[in-house]
């Protein structure tokens, strides 16, 4: 059986398995130093840090257990290394696509936003970096990455994509046809995961910023055990 057949017959969203629908799980990579340090990014490959890695390991164990039948990834490391920790385990092959980058943030990549906001401020009130990307153009060739992604996705399965905070939540907020301003979804944490469907050409959101659960708590009073 193959990994798409087998994602069909284990869907845990209503209609998942249905022939003419297609399922995408958007995950974004692991921690950096940067998101630590809360710099800008961007489209600087930079690296997982041991924590990411190590978030990137055990967030794949409950997203391999959803059958993807095909993962793609940014093409950035941080992307990259995160997929790879689930290919690791389905045995899949990572196909890159560059139209998943982060958005690039021009001169204020590796400025941290107080730095940002000391010597940009007007551009800063609005979140445009000078000589970087617009949110619009991000979401352009976000979305449009998506699209192509579930076009080549077959029915009744699920493929994940592994990008970033910034660029999957633009995407998203063109899919659904939602405003990006003011932010009507919450922003992606790291190794967090969202989930989308398309039927025809409507979109859906079944899940957003989901992540690891912590253990529920004992069923039943202390001394229940008696």
């Amino acid at each position: 059986m193959s990994a798409a057949e087998d994602a069909a017959g284990l869907s845990i969203w209503p209609g998942g398995d249905q022939k003419d629908l297609v399922t995408l799980v958007l995950w974004r990579h692991g921690l950096t130093d940067y998101n630590l340090e809360r710099r800008f990014q961007g489209q600087s490959d930079v690296p997982l840090n041991e924590t990411g890695r190590v978030q990137a390991a055990q967030a794949a164990r409950y997203l391999a257990a959803l059958c993807p039948s095909a993962i793609f990834s940014s093409d950035l490391s941080r992307a990259s290394v995160t997929a790879a920790a689930l290919a690791r385990l389905t045995g899949l092959t990572v196909q890159l696509e560059k139209d998943l980058r982060e958005r690039s943030g021009g001169s204020w990549e590796g400025m941290t936003e107080r730095e940002i906001a000391e010597r940009y401020p007007a551009e800063r009130a609005t979140w445009t970096p000078p000589d970087g990307e617009t949110a619009v153009a991000v979401a352009d060739r976000a979305s449009a990455a998506l699209e192509r992604i579930a076009d080549g996705t077959p029915g009744g399965s699920l493929t994940v994509v592994v990008g970033h905070g910034a660029a999957l939540g633009l995407a998203i907020a063109r899919l659904l046809d939602v405003p990006s301003e003011p932010r009507v979804l919450g922003p992606f944490g790291n190794c967090r995961w969202s989930v989308l469907s398309r039927r025809g050409t409507r979109w859906r959101l079944l899940e957003h910023n989901v992540g690891m659960l912590p253990d529920p708590v004992p069923d039943g009073l202390p001394g229940d055990e008696d």
